[in-house]
């Protein structure tokens, strides 16, 4: 066991090697989250992990290492699989172990690249010069990737600073050690001066980084010139959102990534389906319910939110309206190849009759919390179904009814089931919410708010699918977007409307689909549904939308449409009803340009958790006050040869030091008498304390030296008055220590 901890301490370097390469891995993971499945990703994470913890904690066993790692590498691909459906978690062992082995492609192949990787970088990245290339490598080629692609990588970039700072840091601590292996001794019993100094040097670079002044660029870089110069757009940074500005550069369609709303499109009228439906609907696809302040955030998928889906079987709905509905029959035609994560639908989907023409459904989920029919087989390499029959159960909303119903009504003893979509970001702006109070001032219940904030988004910003997010002042989306740009596109609107309405108390979540498309007559039209008057609608790219969702209670999650020039086909109950009419808003006048200038981020950079950055300030904080405590009988010299016009003599300094000391004694009671000299208390202190003598003598006598003879004190007197007068504090310490301790005994 000894044997083993003494590898262990040994291989310190090694296994700090490894957590640096792992910080610097998970930043290329965060760019390939939006390029790989999930479970890519998981995969590739927890075998990097588990292949690092195996090699430090085996410093010195190869063998058992290899077989470890082998052994961890599989083990990690079947709870991949498994937890993933991927693979089979029912069956007799013998078919789920076939099956794992005839899943294994490509998601071997992952893992067994990721475990050479790790392996191979320690061997080739040892000393500092290729610590500085490869770190070079990693910042260029994430440099490369925020150019010319989508993602924006500044916050992956500081991390791979950081993670190079604590390498290089590791290597040059390693280097002393073998340098100077005494040195390294006397250092390793002192491991605080180490995480001192350590986290002083990240603290001065974390705070200097944080107010440094953003300058503009001086020179356009190749990419933009080149773009610029054959007369295309380019992709840019801007806005104070992060957004990237694609103005005619990307298409619209299904979004696979909402992580980051904004920037500009075209329209894309390439098909994507046809829907053959009793009802005109929206096409709904998947919610989100956590907003980051830049988009939404994904929800994590866990086995345990879905549910087994049967052909013709009534699904699973939590949230079901307990209203009366109408049943809306549709059979969708895919007309492109693409695959999509979930099967589309009217409203919430209630059962699914056929799949491809028949009832097999095994590759369908449902997520009842969400109302989502995912679709799982792509990972399996099956293509996503071409046709599906669903039944969906469209609600009829009683307006007047609703109109009146209470917060207390909706949503007394229902906290735990709609905090979630209550959630807003802890730095949420609130001039937004100030904003959504005015608006709905008027109103009493959330119907009735929620119509009101739908009225002000429609009628006070204008649509646009290129929307100039250069005037974006704020990091936030929503507030960038009512106050700024004050002009977008679906995401925008909706976006907006979810928050206000989270602002104001009232549950909502966020939705992405499709809108209704375009209708047209197909001849199969007739021939879907017995006696029910079927309509067709070609649905394309262009109709991709998001739009909101409100919790009603009782009633369940209404649709609202926010966006001007959009129609939601809602089925209502009409009653007459006074209207709530919105009241005036006063609309903020735009700033003077000097005005807009803000110190935070205004270019879509990463920011930095305010907390670490007070934990910085604090660090430095505490240095200067060390540096000053170390310093202070310098600082006092300065002073005094301030006050004097000159330096002091060294006779002067020795008089300064003796009343320092003689200031000290006062304190722990030891006085001088008013007519003694120092000689006379000396003599009378050394008899009632002998032990004090002869540090007192020493003292005395440097002390009556400089006082005499000025011309005879050197800079060495001075010097050691500080040291006796050092030891005389030792003494007395001691000399009291003592004296407590017999009382005690006494």
């Amino acid at each position: 066991m000894k044997k083993w901890l003494n590898s262990l301490i040994s291989s310190w370097y090694h296994a700090l090697t490894l957590l640096w390469i792992i910080l610097i891995a998970v930043q290329w993971l965060s760019f390939t989250s939006t390029i790989w499945f999930v479970e890519t990703n998981a995969l590739v994470l927890a075998t990097l992990v588990a292949l690092a913890v195996i090699e430090i904690v085996l410093p010195n066993r190869p063998g058992w290492k290899l077989v470890a790692k082998a052994a961890a590498v599989f083990i990690i691909l079947y709870r991949t699989l498994s937890s993933y459906s991927i693979i089979s978690s029912s069956g007799s062992p013998g078919s789920r172990i076939g099956e794992f082995i005839d899943n294994l492609t490509p998601y071997l192949w992952f893992s067994l690249i990721a475990w050479l990787i790790l392996e191979l970088i320690p061997l080739v990245v040892t000393n500092k010069q290729r610590i500085l290339v490869f770190l070079g490598i990693n910042i260029i080629a994430f440099g490369i990737l925020d150019s010319f692609t989508p993602s924006i990588l500044w916050q992956e970039v500081a991390w791979i600073v950081f993670a190079g700072m604590g390498w290089l840091v590791s290597k040059h601590f390693q280097s002393f050690s073998l340098r100077y292996p005494q040195g390294w001794k006397h250092l390793r019993r002192s491991p605080f001066k180490i995480a001192a100094n350590i986290a002083i040097i990240f603290s001065l670079v974390i705070v200097a980084g944080v107010n440094m002044p953003e300058v503009p660029p001086t020179v356009t870089d190749p990419y933009t010139a080149w773009r610029n110069y054959n007369g295309v757009a380019a992709v840019t940074m801007t806005g104070g959102n992060g957004a990237l500005n694609q103005q005619m550069n990307t298409e619209s369609g299904y979004s696979r990534q909402d992580n980051r709303l904004g920037g500009g499109f075209n329209f894309d009228y390439s098909p994507v389906m046809n829907v053959i439906t009793s009802q005109r609907s929206y096409w709904r696809g998947e919610t989100r319910r956590t907003y980051t302040g830049t988009g939404w955030a994904e929800d994590a998928n866990r086995r345990s939110d879905f549910e087994t889906v049967r052909a013709n079987e009534e699904l699973e709905n939590e949230d079901h309206p307990k209203i009366e509905t109408v049943q809306v029959v549709q059979t969708v035609n895919m007309a492109s190849e693409e695959s999509y994560p979930v099967l589309f639908g009217a409203y919430s989907i209630n059962r699914v009759q056929s799949v491809d023409g028949s009832t097999n459904t095994d590759w369908l989920s449902w997520k009842p919390q969400q109302s989502e029919m995912h679709w799982n087989s792509t990972r399996r390499g099956n293509p996503f179904p071409r046709t599906y029959t669903i039944i969906s159960e469209v609600p009829i909303v009683p307006e007047g009814e609703l109109r009146r119903q209470t917060f207390d009504d909706l949503y007394s003893g229902r906290r735990n089931q709609i905090e979630e979509y209550l959630q807003m970001p802890d730095d949420f702006p609130e001039r937004v919410t100030e904003l959504a109070r005015q608006i709905t001032a008027s109103a009493d219940t959330p119907y009735e708010k929620v119509g009101l904030l739908q009225q002000y988004l429609q009628q006070n910003y204008t649509y646009t699918n290129n929307p100039d997010i250069s005037r974006a002042q704020s990091d936030d989306f929503v507030e960038s977007f009512l106050f700024d740009i004050r002009e977008g596109y679906c995401d925008y609107y909706s976006t907006s409307l979810v928050m206000m309405s989270r602002s104001l108390g009232i549950p909502a979540r966020w939705v992405k689909g499709y809108a209704p498309g375009q209708q047209v007559f197909l001849d199969d039209a007739q021939e879907v549904a017995n006696g029910e008057n079927m309509t067709a609608y070609a649905v394309s790219n262009a109709d991709a939308h998001s739009w909101a969702e409100v919790y009603f209670g009782d009633y369940g999650w209404i649709p609202v449409e926010a966006t001007p020039g959009f129609d939601m086909p809602l089925l209502t109950q009409q009653e007459e009803a006074e209207p709530v009419t919105a009241p005036e808003i006063e609309e903020e006048q735009p700033q003077q340009e000097e005005q807009e200038i803000r110190p935070a981020d205004t270019n879509g950079e990463m920011t930095i958790n305010p907390g670490i950055v007070w934990a910085a300030a604090a660090v430095l904080m505490l240095w200067a006050g060390y540096i000053i405590w170390r310093n202070r009988i310098k600082l006092h010299f300065y002073i005094l040869n301030l006050r004097a016009g000159r330096p002091l003599s060294p006779g002067e300094k020795v008089v300064v030091e003796t009343e320092r000391w003689l200031r000290y004694l006062r304190r722990k009671g030891w006085n001088r008498g008013t007519s003694e000299t120092l000689r006379e208390s000396v003599t009378r202190w050394e008899r009632e304390t002998p032990e004090l003598s002869p540090v007192l003598r020493r003292l005395l006598q440097v002390f009556e030296k400089a006082r005499y003879s000025p011309s005879a004190a050197t800079e060495e007197d001075w010097l050691a008055v500080r040291m006796y007068a050092a030891e005389l504090r030792a003494v007395m310490k001691s000399t009291q220590a003592n004296v407590q301790t017999e009382s005690g005994e006494v």
